[in-house]
């Protein structure tokens, strides 16, 4: 049973899974507090989208995995998935990727179109897009990456409302913004297996400085999406105008860093606390 779960979480890339999960549960707990509704009176649909997305993210997950098990014998990081060590044969896991995302998209749909049309949005873009059209061929598979995660909060808040709303528009837009500089740091700390596999990584292609500028002005665009945003407190807009700067600083260091890798280190651990704290903001504020 132990190997099983082992198996199962390096398949499902456990992490990824819950960055991708929670924050489609924070965009539904962040519009019931907007429009102030009883939890009681969205549990089975709240349900739905928790078990849904977690499939439908861990289908796509394993379908990623499946298309990429030449280029995964190839990394350090990803020598011990199951479509390298080869304890899950390719055939069941591309069932078990299939079946999760079809099962996933099902439950989504119960809930509503709206919530459904997202979902399939965030696996085309990245099973299909990212994965198999971008990934092995052009540098801004990051952008197409980065648009797979940023409709998770659209997911979440579209179970109570519709997400053409400033609120979980502006979350799409930092998450689509956070994601870049959250992984260019991902891949200049893992320069060498990228290199390795092939797979055209910014850091790999284009050097690192062109990274760390690339970093920089995704930072400085985060800046400007509070600006699109009215109803909240004063305090609001202060404290995450600090959070931006706080994260740019970080950001500008990497032009004269003596360490690039321990700058990205840096820089990935600043990533999870800053998306942490604007969540979390968000919540309180709204």
């Amino acid at each position: 049973m132990i190997s099983v779960l082992t198996e199962l979480k390096y398949l499902f890339k456990r992490f990824v899974l819950i960055a991708n999960v929670l924050p489609t549960v924070l965009g539904f707990i962040i519009a019931a507090r907007y429009y102030n509704i009883s939890f009681g009176d969205y549990s089975v649909d709240f349900l739905l989208l928790l078990i849904g997305s977690a499939m439908l993210v861990a289908g796509a997950l394993t379908l990623n995995n499946w298309l990429e098990a030449d280029v995964d014998k190839l990394m350090e990081r990803t020598k011990n998935r199951p479509t390298v060590t080869g304890s899950i044969s390719l055939r069941a896991i591309l069932i078990m990727g299939i079946v999760l995302s079809l099962f996933g998209q099902f439950l989504l749909l119960l809930i509503n179109l709206e919530v459904a049309i997202y979902g399939f949005i965030g696996w085309y873009t990245y099973v299909v897009v990212y994965t198999i059209w971008t990934k092995r061929k052009v540098t801004w598979n990051t952008h197409i990456g980065s648009l797979s995660g940023a409709v998770t909060p659209l997911m979440g808040w579209g179970v109570i409302d519709s997400a053409f709303h400033p609120i979980p528009l502006s979350l799409f837009a930092i998450m689509f913004l956070w994601q870049m500089p959250h992984t260019y740091a991902i891949a200049i700390r893992k320069y060498e297996d990228y290199a390795r596999s092939g797979l055209k990584m910014l850091p790999v292609v284009r050097g690192l400085q062109t990274t760390i500028r690339r970093t920089n002005i995704y930072i400085v665009l985060l800046l400007f999406i509070p600006l699109f945003l009215s109803g909240f407190s004063t305090l609001f807009y202060v404290l995450i105008t600090l959070l931006n700067v706080g994260w740019l600083i970080i950001g500008v260091i990497g032009f004269k860093t003596p360490s690039v890798k321990k700058w990205a280190n840096l820089l990935f651990a600043s990533s999870l606390v800053y998306l942490v704290v604007v969540y979390g903001l968000y919540a309180v504020f709204v």
